[in-house]
């Protein structure tokens, strides 16, 4: 009986050790991911202040990276046009530009930086010269609140291969 136990006990250790683990042909960066529930990016964005300081785990595609140090990501919505971005310690993770397009679950605390009006106008003017818009800085009277997952930690996931075509 005690024999039983002891084998259940090791098979139960494995198993809960083994969980939280990537796939051996995932990439894990910095911690990599422990919580087991994601939130959809989505519902964040819908509420974003009540979740500021909080840990979380979000998942998508990777859509933009950072092309200098790595040290940001910007994930996919389950919305289209949305975003999240994913900053993480300069030089403690780098992402590669070798993930854009890949499926990313990332984990770490959920931020708040309100801009001053300063800081607000030269973000819109930025955003309104990239989507090709004119922009008068006078039309900007409220300050700007940007919210990101600080990361701790990621893993993208192995791109699966597509099924060949006989």
């Amino acid at each position: 009986m005690r024999k039983g136990i002891g084998l259940i006990v090791i098979a139960l250790s494995f198993l809960a050790l083994t969980a939280g683990l990537a796939s051996a042909k995932d990439t894990v960066f910095g911690k990599g991911v422990s919580s087991h529930e994601t939130i959809a990016v989505s519902k964040l964005m819908a509420e974003p202040d009540k979740y500021v300081g909080q840990t979380l785990r979000v998942a998508g595609l990777a859509v933009g990276v950072c092309k200098h140090r790595g040290c940001w990501v910007n994930i996919a919505s389950d919305v289209e046009g949305e975003t999240l971005r994913l900053k993480v310690e300069d030089g403690v993770i780098v992402f590669p530009p070798e993930i854009l397009g890949e499926t990313i679950i990332a984990e770490g605390v959920w931020t708040s930086n309100k801009l001053d009006l300063e800081t607000t106008k030269k973000v819109c003017a930025y955003e309104a010269e990239k989507a090709g818009k004119d922009f008068n800085p006078d039309e900007v009277t409220q300050c700007m609140t940007e919210y990101e997952l600080s990361g701790t930690g990621a893993v993208v996931l192995e791109k699966t291969d597509e099924p060949s075509k006989s």
